[in-house]
């Protein structure tokens, strides 16, 4: 949903552009593209509206906006900066033109470092456990789907955390940034770990942007439904909660200086000494854990390094414009991808935001929706969202590590689940997921039917669980199946069913071969 002819100098220098302070004249505002909707009659004067609109005109009415939702200032001032960016005109891409590929980094593998677990007692775990499942079905947090034997996503943090303090006899700091949607539910779920803290020592909660009318830019009103007027920040929202819930604050005075971040839904991101020694030793203010990149990566965001600042930053499929696709899926010349697996020095975060008046200016991303999700004729809005790990690019001196694949076991879809509920995964003694030794750091590709986004049409599938794919290359199911136990996967194996009723998958191994049913 991102518009516009690219600037290279604009977008590698996005974090030194505070532009939600500077004056913005009409000349310079571009209305955002409209994808292939048909121009209607009426449009014409939404778009010389759109043309009007500065933020003089238009900030007042969402800052009121937000004050009465009761919004505290950090909050306010990052959906500031944000809507600076969209209404500059400023495009939002970052070419090919503007980057370089990142040819070497330091290897997690290859470092000479001796685990200093002093270290511990002044840095802090953090998941991000904002998300609500929908993608997968769900109504509450991501976190709470069971993984494997019983044990949730929040089961195995709260575990990982204990092994980890039984291991270096030491207390270790954990936090969650919870969402509105999420922070019950999570709290309710973790009671019975009472020695991972409890209420403003274990939570913040994020914060919640307006959406904006993508015809005028102005704050997208919708009375019948009026929390549809409102959307997640983006996981950037992670800096701006930090401030303003105090939390950034609280932990610095309590002696905090280091921070490890990953997704509540990435169970091999635990913490790490040798990692955490490294960051220490190192003295950068922020530094990224990424993987290399196979073909089943090529379509999500890359490491780059800018052209004209030397740093890294990194590229999203929303910032690559469209003649640039090749490129930025090429694998072989942007090796790296971000595992949103990050490590922050909080004196330099804080510092940040001293430096651009309480913001942090993280590259703007647009994305294009309709004020109700399930109703496709609704308002057509924007939704302004950042993302955590693009804050590399405003610190200067931030590095990246590689880590190996087994530091990176998210759950985004069923095909994930349903690997990671496979032989092709084990769970450690200390809690962690993590792909079999004989899997060499690759996943087993899972492209399942359609009918099997949701958990529940998946666990109908999978009665006894999932088959064995610690042999697997590639499983696809075509139709509706159900997986009798003991079956075994090997190679690449397409099962097919275009019957329009249920079949059995029997048991036995199937290898490299396809499957009518």
């Amino acid at each position: 949903g991102a518009a516009g002819g690219a600037s290279s100098q604009y977008a590698s220098s996005f974090c030194e552009r505070p532009l939600a302070n500077t004056r913005i004249s009409p000349s310079s505002v571009r209305p955002p593209a409209r994808g292939n909707t048909m121009a209607q009659p009426e449009d014409a004067k939404r778009r010389k509206l759109a043309q009007e609109a500065t933020m003089e005109s238009r900030w007042p009415s969402f800052e009121s906006k937000m004050k009465a939702e009761g919004l505290n200032d950090a909050a306010i001032a990052a959906f500031k900066y944000n809507l600076g960016v969209l209404l500059s005109g400023a495009s939002t891409m970052i070419p090919e033109s503007a980057i370089a590929p990142v040819e070497s980094l330091p290897e997690l593998a290859g470092l000479d470092v001796a685990p200093d677990a002093a270290l511990l007692k002044s840095t802090v775990v953090l998941k991000l456990n904002g998300g609500l499942g929908t993608g997968m079905g769900l109504d509450r947090a991501k976190s709470l789907l069971e993984v494997t034997n019983g044990n949730t996503f929040l089961d195995l943090i709260a575990k990982q955390v204990a092994s980890m303090k039984k291991q270096h006899d030491t207390d270790l700091a954990f936090m969650l940034m919870n969402s509105f949607s999420t922070s019950k539910d999570t709290l309710a779920a973790l009671a019975k770990y009472p020695e991972l803290c409890t209420g403003d020592d274990l939570e913040f909660v994020q914060n919640k942007a307006p959406k904006v009318t993508a015809a005028d830019f102005t704050p997208a009103s919708w009375p019948a439904e009026p929390s549809h007027e409102w959307c997640p920040p983006g996981h950037g929202d992670l800096y701006p909660a930090m401030l303003g819930s105090g939390t950034l604050d609280k932990l610095l005075k309590n002696g905090f200086k280091y921070m490890f971040v990953s997704n509540s839904d990435n169970l091999g991101a635990t913490m790490d000494l040798k990692i955490l020694t490294h960051f220490a030793r190192s003295g950068a203010p922020f530094m990224m854990e990424v993987a290399e990149r196979t073909d089943a990566d090529k379509k999500g965001g890359h490491l780059a390094q800018s052209k004209e600042t030397g740093g890294l930053l990194l590229r999203e499929s929303a910032q690559c414009p469209e003649e640039d696709e090749k490129a930025f899926q090429d694998v072989s010349k942007y090796k790296f991808f971000n595992t949103n697996n990050l490590w922050v020095d909080l004196a330099a975060l804080k510092a940040q935001f001293k430096k651009h008046d309480g913001t942090l200016p993280l590259p703007v991303m647009k994305n294009a929706k309709t004020v109700d999700p399930r109703d496709k004729a609704s308002t057509k809005v924007l939704q302004l969202e950042t993302a955590m790990g693009a804050a590399i690019q405003c610190f200067d001196g931030a590095s990246a590590l590689v880590i190996p694949r087994s530091r990176f076991a998210p759950v985004k879809t069923t095909n994930d689940l349903f690997a990671l509920r496979s032989d092709a995964y084990v769970l450690t003694k200390d809690f962690r997921i993590t792909l079999a030794e004989k899997r060499n750091g690759i996943p087993p590709d899972v492209k399942l039917d359609g009918m099997y986004k949701f958990t529940d049409a998946m666990d109908k599938m999978i009665p006894d669980g999932p088959p064995s794919l610690i042999d697997c290359k590639k499983i696809v199911v075509e139709g509706e199946v159900k997986f009798a136990k003991g079956v075994v996967i090997k190679g690449t194996v397409t099962i097919k069913n275009t019957s329009g009723s249920c079949k059995e998958v029997a048991a036995g191994t199937y290898e490299d071969k396809t499957v009518e049913l």
